[in-house]
């Protein structure tokens, strides 16, 4: 694992409609994630928070289209200037880690690697598959899109944001802990041959055999991996502040245990944490979960 991570704060709401998840980077830093990885001995810059630039107060609904994609404008500006960061911070050596912000941002995130990687691999922790596009979406929240965009997937212009193209294949793509896929995704996912590990197949298999077959299928065919854990991947008595629980899924311990095995395989090149929102938590515990998940991700044992 890259010892040099440079902290982005990616606080966006653009991609889903409540209030609250772009306070999500400062609720993390205040959990202290900084000075945790600092005692791991990793060497740790914190790059700040890339803003939005709308009122906060005059809500969300800035921008309602007739396409199904909200708050499209603002979602593309903020990705532009994320990936941007992300393929800077790359070129310099050090390993991004954006804290969000709502899951929209990985748009970004995987926009910036691609220049770095010629088959990026990517896994998905969520209990989600946020596959959908304007077609499929039954809400129009691009929270719930942008590995689809990321896989070319989608509306055009979003898939060719900062560089034409699909940013990811969806070979290169395996989900784990989905629990809640609309039917358009269960369909891509069927089409598109993406290994997909649901609850039900981790309580069948454990943790410890999806995180081998993970990282031996992701190995041989990739030259980097990019992890994008959504904190909803683990079921709400875990994180409860979060916008779209979904009960049934995977314990801390698991999740330290699927991390630990991360980075020991050396392979993970980048990082999302997201939908952290601290005005649905309790007490900031979901923010100091996020905190005991990067540093097992970066070298935390229990002994």
């Amino acid at each position: 694992m890259n010892q040099n991570v440079h902290i982005i704060g990616a606080a966006t709401a653009f991609g889903q409609p409540r209030l609250g998840v772009d306070l999500g980077p400062d609720a993390i830093r205040y959990a202290g994630i900084v000075q945790r990885l600092k005692e791991l001995g990793i060497s740790v810059v914190d790059k700040g928070n890339i803003r939005g630039d709308f009122d906060i107060e005059a809500g969300q609904e800035i921008e309602v289209r007739d396409d199904n994609l909200l708050n499209y404008d603002a979602v593309k500006r903020f990705n532009t200037a994320l990936a941007g960061l992300v393929d800077d911070t790359v070129g310099n050596g050090a390993f991004p880690l954006i804290l969000g912000g709502d899951h929209s941002l990985a748009i970004g995130s995987l926009a910036g690697m691609k220049n770095h990687y010629d088959n990026l691999g990517v896994i998905w922790y969520d209990a989600h598959g946020d596959l959908n596009d304007s077609r499929t979406s039954p809400t129009g929240n691009i929270h719930g899109m942008p590995l689809g965009i990321s896989c070319g997937f989608g509306d055009q212009a979003l898939i060719d944001l900062y560089e034409e193209g699909q940013k990811v294949k969806p070979e290169n793509v395996v989900l784990i802990g989905m629990r809640d896929l609309d039917e358009g995704e269960k369909a891509y996912i069927k089409e598109n041959g993406i290994l997909t590990f649901t609850m039900m197949d981790i309580r069948v298999k454990g943790i410890r055999t999806v995180m081998q077959e993970t990282m031996t299928y992701l190995s041989d065919r990739c030259d980097g991996i990019h992890l994008s854990l959504d904190v909803d991947g683990l079921d709400p008595s875990e994180t409860p502040g979060t916008g779209t629980p979904v009960v049934g899924g995977l314990s801390l311990s698991e999740t330290q245990l699927a991390m630990q095995m991360l980075n020991e395989s050396d392979r993970i090149t980048s990082m999302d944490l997201v939908e952290v929102n601290p005005l649905l938590d309790d007490k900031n515990m979901t923010a100091e979960k996020a905190v005991e998940i990067a540093a097992y991700l970066f070298g935390k044992k229990q002994l």
